[in-house]
């Protein structure tokens, strides 16, 4: 690996707590010859004197913007507004490829400057599997909050917690209702996620995958009292609600969780609804009577911060203490020039990775 600087800036959204590198794997970088700054931060669930312990630099939040040019630039969720110029290779999850809301003004702030986007949701092996994700972790809280809503005991706003103390309150009490779930994508990262959570909660889901959803039966899916959706589409599919399909009268589905929260992309499978739900307002309710309330949070392993960080962690060191041209980072660039030429933006001279 070439000499390398990373810094791991400071979340801009006031509900994110996790870090894409802990402390622990802090060390394992420094260790390599990786010199790594943090900027502190008030929410981050590891404290900043711990990556201190670890032999990082310490800089103040929102301070990468002046970092020296080499430096890449590590972080989670959306940038700011500014600056207009992004200079610098950024390591995040850009949501910028699928024709998303604001996704084309992202791009052109790349190229405006000359920086580059490696994008965490395409830092993918030789057969396009994700390398780090916090797919499970999203399924995993996206069928708790359902559990919890349909039970009545869904409490906002929404705070982190821990894996044991939400365990404790999935259990099933006496005088909870039995009800019946689906989990669409259920082999997968998040599927599974969901899986566990509800087997947790004393539910026994129904699992669709790919086999199940190429011929739908909406029918089936609509006689289900909690959905969770953990399908990430690729290319166009039938959408698996309609909004016909909420006005059906035979309708069982109350409680829809949306894991993925496509929302406002072409390949959107729930195109129900327009607007993502957050910490604040976790629930919003799409029909009244009967009822069907929407949970679509796009940061839900947040609410775990700790265990969702260490894991994905554990998974992005190793690709990190493997920066360099090729292999999967080398994908990552290719996918943002092709996502540039997609939108007909001209590329400056954007840096090597």
């Amino acid at each position: 690996m070439t000499e390398l600087h990373l810094w791991l800036r400071h979340e801009d959204r006031r509900t994110e707590r996790r870090t894409p590198i802990v402390p622990s794997d802090a060390r394992r970088l420094v260790d390599s010859g990786v010199t790594l700054t943090v900027e502190e931060s008030p929410q981050r669930i590891f404290p900043i004197e711990e990556y201190e312990a670890a032999g990082c630099h310490v800089a103040t939040a929102g301070s990468w913007v002046s970092a020296p040019p080499d430096a890449v630039i590590l972080g989670l969720k959306e940038l700011p507004d500014g600056p207009g110029e992004l200079t610098h290779r950024h390591i995040f999850f850009g949501h910028a490829y699928k024709r998303q809301p604001g996704a084309e003004a992202l791009l052109r702030r790349f190229a405006a400057g000359g920086g580059a986007l490696l994008d965490l949701e395409y830092l993918v092996d030789d057969h396009g599997r994700r390398l780090a994700a916090f797919g499970f972790w999203a399924g995993y809280l996206g069928a708790a909050l359902a559990v919890l809503q349909q039970r009545g005991g869904l409490v906002a706003p929404l705070t982190p917690t821990s894996k044991d103390e939400l365990d404790e309150r999935l259990q099933r009490a006496d005088g909870d209702e039995e009800f019946t779930a689906l989990v669409i994508g259920a082999l997968g990262r998040s599927g599974r996620g969901a899986r566990l959570a509800l087997q947790v909660a004393g539910v026994e889901p129904t699992c669709w995958d790919l086999a199940e959803t190429r011929d739908l039966d909406r029918p089936a899916l609509l006689a289900h009292d909690v959905m969770v959706n953990a399908v990430l589409a690729t290319t166009p599919v039938p959408p698996f609600l309609r909004e016909q399909d909420l006005d059906d009268p035979a309708r069982r589905l109350r409680t829809l969780c949306d894991v993925t929260c496509d929302v406002g992309s072409p390949l959107n499978v729930l195109p129900v609804y327009d607007r993502t739900t957050d910490w604040t307002d976790p629930v919003r309710r799409l029909r009244k009577e009967p009822p069907l309330d929407l949970i679509a949070i796009d940061n839900l392993p947040s609410l775990l911060p700790r265990e969702s960080s260490t894991d994905f962690s554990a998974a992005l060191v190793l690709q990190l203490l493997e920066f360099g041209t090729g292999g999967p980072w080398g994908r990552c660039l290719d996918r943002f020039h092709q996502a540039n030429r997609e939108l007909g933006i001209a590329e400056g001279e954007f840096r090597n990775v």
